[in-house]
């Protein structure tokens, strides 16, 4: 994959590489059931369009870490798939990458609306009040 910065279109294609995936794994019990848990890896897509609504900040860090958790689960199911030798281990080694920086991406912006949505300390230590 690509790098791409457009946080949006790599969520997209991102997702469209899990569909890929996950249509081809073996119609097994085991193939199966990861092809179902595979398929959570589409949710960040369409819930960072979500986060992008949120009604307060509280919200999007709310919906970011529902992605996150979306993600690092994916994370292991690529792993998993990539160990059982069931696609294109080049691909899965890259989508797998491409997984860990999209973790990376969504931790980072969580913690930053994290800091911004504490009230701001002034030198005395007063919540709420700014310097003059």
């Amino acid at each position: 994959m690509d790098r791409k910065f457009n946080l949006d279109e790599r969520l997209i294609e991102f997702a469209s590489v899990i569909i890929d995936i996950a249509e081809a794994l073996p119609k097994t019990i085991a193939g199966n059931h990861l092809a179902g848990q595979l398929i959570s890896g589409t949710a960040p897509c369409l819930q960072y369009s979500e986060a992008q609504s949120a009604e307060s900040r509280t919200d999007f860090i709310h919906k970011m870490k529902i992605s996150a958790k979306e993600l690092r689960e994916t994370f292991n199911c690529l792993r998993l798939i990539k160990r059982k030798k069931w696609f294109a281990q080049e691909t899965l080694t890259a989508c797998i990458d491409e997984n860990n920086q999209l973790i990376a991406i969504f931790v980072k912006s969580i913690e930053t609306a994290q800091k911004n949505n504490n009230p701001k300390i002034n030198v005395r230590g007063k919540e709420g009040m700014t310097e003059s």
